[in-house]
């Protein structure tokens, strides 16, 4: 995952404003990743955002953004009313990904309420974890990595925990993409593992049954002292 400076982005909506350059051309002269779908380009979101904000968009201003939920309804609603894609709503208020405003769109057509977003709440000790999907991991990593590995900020923004954006940012920083997928809850059949935990699994196998084989034999006992009553 690349981090783009300010400059490299400003520049390159610049370029694409002036018409001189396709969107290849820019990308390929600033290094920036291409794709042929130019609505997924990264490059379509910065001149989205430039289109809306202008340099500001790419400024780096301290501390996060405050969303008071009467913001996050009138914004959610925008975007239900066909004014505009998850992407260009997100670029016109300045959030800094459609997968948050999708969450907030989530939100509102499952009639869950809106909360404000304060900043300074603290995620170092989050309740509960929520789901998420590999393409928000991937999203909360890109932010982090973006924003000089703000993970409090991070955590704050994407409703998540502290430990849960650490834990991605540094499975990222040693697997990559792969080590952002979600493993938990697979369980190894037994030619997946050594000889000696092959082994402590027929020791257990063989306990569970000798504790049934004998609960087997109690209960028979209890049989025949009913039936010899």
């Amino acid at each position: 995952m690349v981090k783009y400076t300010a400059q490299i982005k400003i520049a390159a909506c610049k370029e694409y404003f002036d018409g001189n350059l396709s969107r290849r051309e820019i990308c390929q002269k600033y290094g920036i990743s291409f794709t042929d779908s130019s609505s997924s380009s990264i490059l379509t979101e910065w001149i989205l955002r430039y289109q809306e904000l202008g340099e500001n968009a790419f400024v780096k201003t301290k501390g996060n953004r405050s969303y008071h939920c009467e913001e996050k309804v009138r914004i959610v609603e925008e975007y239900l009313a066909g004014r505009g894609s998850l992407q260009l709503i997100a670029a016109k208020y300045g959030i800094p990904s459609k997968e948050t405003l999708r969450r907030w769109v989530l939100e509102y057509n499952a009639n869950r309420e809106l909360k404000d977003y304060n900043p300074t709440r603290e995620v170092y000790m989050a309740e509960a974890r929520r789901k998420t999907t590999i393409e928000e991991r991937k999203e909360i990593v890109e932010y982090c990595l973006s924003h000089d590995r703000d993970y409090k900020g991070t955590a704050s923004l994407y409703d998540v925990s502290y430990s849960q954006v650490y834990s991605w940012v540094r499975k990222y920083d040693a697997t990559g993409e792969d080590g952002l997928s979600d493993k938990r809850g697979r369980h190894k059949n037994d030619d997946e593992v050594d000889e000696l935990e092959r082994l402590r699994r027929e020791n257990k196998r063989l306990k569970r049954q000798l504790e049934e084989n004998d609960m087997l034999v109690q209960l028979l006992k209890k049989v025949k002292e009913f039936e010899g009553m």
